[in-house]
């Protein structure tokens, strides 16, 4: 082989000479100050955005009345609504900050969202799970002739006296 085979060629954009510093990076450059006497255009920049709307509210005693179904509060419960959509409507029955039962009213619920034994009475399917030897009804609707045709109500993942209390209001709820 001869002298010239064997020479290393550097890789392009890179110089002869090996370096142990790493390569130094330059930060871009300020945009040049406006020249005296002339005002500078502002910086594009977005506006903050605006204060999201409450997607929360707490029905009174008249509001609930006007629902298109009935349900017994236990003391120091609320429904409250949140995001509608363009036709139907999701309610939370909840005390403080916890939420125990959801109630939709529209025209095609998701029914069921429980995996159970499917059981229809009173006017209503329900799905009904057995855990420990227990049954417990975690979802009940009911169809209706006019709008809203289904209402769909489901009870939260919880334990304990919380769970039950959870299905007592949902087994309490009827339509009107």
């Amino acid at each position: 082989m001869s002298a010239k085979a064997c020479r290393s060629i550097p890789a392009p954009g890179f110089g002869t000479t090996a370096s142990s510093t790493p390569p130094t990076r330059v930060a871009p450059a300020a945009p040049p100050p406006a020249a005296p006497g002339s005002e500078a255009a502002p910086e594009a920049t977005a506006p903050p955005p605006a204060p999201a709307a409450p997607t929360v509210t707490v029905l009174d005693a008249a509001a609930r009345a006007a629902l298109p179904f009935a349900v017994d509060l236990p003391p120091g419960f609320e429904i409250v609504t949140g995001r509608p959509g363009p036709d139907f409507r999701i309610y939370t029955i909840r005390r403080g900050d916890r939420s125990f039962a959801m109630v939709y009213a529209g025209p095609a619920s998701q029914f069921p969202i429980y995996s159970g034994q499917m059981v229809e009475a009173g006017g209503r399917a329900s799905v009904v799970s057995t855990e420990n030897g227990v049954r417990h009804a975690q979802e009940h609707l009911f169809q209706r002739a006019t709008a809203p045709r289904e209402i769909h109500v489901w009870t939260m993942s919880l334990d304990g006296a919380e769970r039950a209390l959870a299905e007592q209001i949902a087994q309490s709820l009827d339509v009107r």
